[in-house]
């Protein structure tokens, strides 16, 4: 404990979610130290760089290492001796031939840390796990840990990809999964500043805790994925999806928040969340209950195709030969991450239909270039467009929102556009003499 009775934290893992937790306790004003097997990793942490894109991310990394507050290491040793609360932030993937989660890295740092810590420590995972995997390494920490009095946590996380930064000092709630009043003190004085701001804290078991995160990531799948399929119906009865999701969403029991229809959700966490959910639920017996899910995840891949066969439509039916330029890399704007991005998933189906595709993204094409070599990459959203056949916008930054129609009229081969998010105003485009179509609009 420091001097003011506050934890000493490490942070276990800094990817995403890892390295933006240790930069914000920092700022809350505790002393971290951060963990990462990549030595690389540390190296650019240590000097400053982020490894991905975040909004205010860079200039909170460097504000926390100038207080001398934050280092980063590959010591486990290091860490072990140095915090009093260690919260596990590593990757838990899909696995490679099925929907469950990926659970290697989880156990990595669980069993690499227990045996180290000698002295009273609390371990508490951040992580979205199938249900169980608190207890069991609740378990691996009671046989492993020389000094006995070390408990585990759980505490997930609920960050949103481009707002992390805030979703992490001004939480909307906290969730401590705990087995005793010690561990959920210790877990209270871990983000005192949160609960003295007025932060509501749900305190329950381990079970519990682990259902929230997949529970409210399947509700909101499920949202984005009812109101894309109501656009496949509008898109059968010439009805306006975009005007359905306004009206639907001043009704105080649905709200506006996810029933924006379009592409589909992507990411790192949905996708693969809800899959590993599923596939939990019938491990346990309990898949019926999750049948709905499939569906979800079916619409959600639909609108992909779709977006495909509306632009193949404007183009006569065939994209062989075509100048095709795609505005979007990255699963969201705000983000650089291209995990199981529609947008890029779109433009490699059009590229193997015949077209030659560019792709222009404010943060993510240098991950884009590295994952799918096999697409042309543009320096800036006009000279992605430059003598296309077609634009599809598939990713909606605010400058694709922005753009002016005539400005990119100018120097696209024809007037074509499928707007792949309803980010666009149809009105002021066709009036530009676009040609404009959009997932679930006439």
């Amino acid at each position: 404990m420091t001097s003011s009775g506050r934890p000493r934290l490490s942070v276990l893992g800094t990817g995403y979610l890892g390295a933006t937790h240790a930069v914000c306790m920092t700022e809350l004003g505790y002393e971290v130290v951060g963990l990462d097997v990549d030595e690389a990793k540390v190296g650019k942490l240590t000097a400053g760089e982020v490894p991905f894109f975040e909004p205010g991310l860079a200039e909170l990394l460097r504000k926390a290492l100038d207080t001398g507050r934050l280092r980063f290491t590959t010591s486990y040793e290091e860490v072990a001796e140095f915090a009093d609360v260690h919260f596990v932030c590593v990757g838990t993937p899909q696995q490679k031939d099925s929907n469950a989660a990926d659970l290697t890295y989880v156990r990595a740092a669980f069993s690499s840390l227990a045996p180290l810590l000698r002295r009273p420590a609390l371990v508490v995972g951040k992580l979205t796990v199938p249900t169980g995997t608190a207890a069991q390494m609740a378990d691996v920490v009671r046989r492993l840990a020389p000094g006995g009095d070390v408990e585990v946590a759980w505490n997930p996380e609920f960050l949103r990809e481009g707002f992390a930064v805030e979703d992490t000092l001004k939480p909307d709630r906290l969730v401590f999964g705990v087995e005793s009043g010690r561990a959920e003190a210790l877990l209270r004085a871990s983000f005192a500043p949160v609960i003295e701001a007025g932060c509501p804290v749900v305190v329950t078991d381990f079970a519990t805790a682990e259902l929230v995160k997949v529970a409210a990531n399947s509700f909101l799948a499920t949202k984005i994925s009812f109101i894309n399929a109501m656009a496949e119906v509008c898109e059968v009865v010439h009805a306006d999806v975009t005007k359905l999701s306004e009206a639907l969403g001043y009704d105080d029991r649905i709200g506006r928040r996810f029933l924006q229809p379009g592409l589909g959700f992507g990411g790192g966490c949905l996708p693969k969340d809800i899959r590993a959910f599923m596939a939990r639920a019938g491990e346990l017996g309990a898949d019926e209950a999750l049948g709905f899910l499939r569906d979800v995840d079916a619409i959600n891949m639909r609108r992909r195709a779709r977006a495909v066969d509306l632009g193949r439509g404007l183009l006569d039916g065939s994209f062989t030969g075509s100048r095709v330029a795609v505005w979007g890399a990255a699963f969201k704007p705000n983000s650089d991450d291209i995990r199981d991005s529609p947008a890029l998933d779109v433009a490699v189906a059009i590229q193997r239909e015949g077209a030659r595709v560019v792709v222009y993204d404010p943060a993510a094409v240098d991950n884009a270039r590295r994952v799918h070599p096999e697409l042309e990459y543009a320096t800036s959203a006009l000279d992605a467009a430059g003598g296309a056949d077609l634009v599809l916008l598939l990713t909606e930054w605010t400058e694709f929102r922005e753009m002016d129609p005539a400005v990119l009229g100018d120097v696209v081969g024809a007037r074509r556009i499928v707007d792949g998010r309803n980010a666009l105003d149809p009105v002021m485009w066709r009036e530009a003499g676009w040609v404009y179509r959009a997932l679930g609009r006439p």
